[in-house]
C-alpha cells in the first residue's frame, strides 16, 4: 500500500505526540527523582518535597498522560478518518 500525503501527515503527528508525552513522563520519572536530595531541603506540611513528588506527583501525572494521549488521539483520529466505531 503506498501511502499518501495525509498518511504521513497523520503518522507525523502521532508520532510528535508521542514523543511529547514520553519526554514528560522521562521528566516526571527520572529528571524530578534524580534531584530528590536537593527537593528534601523544603518541606511540606512537615514531609520533604520529594517525598510528594514521588508519592503523589507522578502518579498524578502518569493518568494526565494517558488521559490527554487518548483525549488527543481520538481527536486525530475523527480528524483523518481513522476512527473505529463505538460498539
Amino acid at each position: 500500500m503506498q501511502l499518501t500525503q495525509r498518511h504521513r501527515e497523520y503518522w507525523r503527528r502521532t508520532v510528535r505526540l508521542t514523543m511529547l508525552l514520553l519526554a514528560l513522563w522521562f521528566v516526571v520519572t527520572f529528571v524530578a527523582m534524580f534531584f530528590a536530595r536537593e527537593l528534601s531541603a523544603f518541606n511540606f506540611f512537615g514531609w520533604p518535597v520529594s517525598f510528594y513528588i514521588a508519592a503523589q506527583g507522578a502518579p498524578i501525572v502518569y493518568v494526565l498522560v494517558v488521559w490527554w494521549y487518548a483525549r488527543r488521539m481520538r481527536r486525530l483520529d475523527r480528524e483523518y478518518d481513522v476512527a473505529e466505531e463505538d460498539a
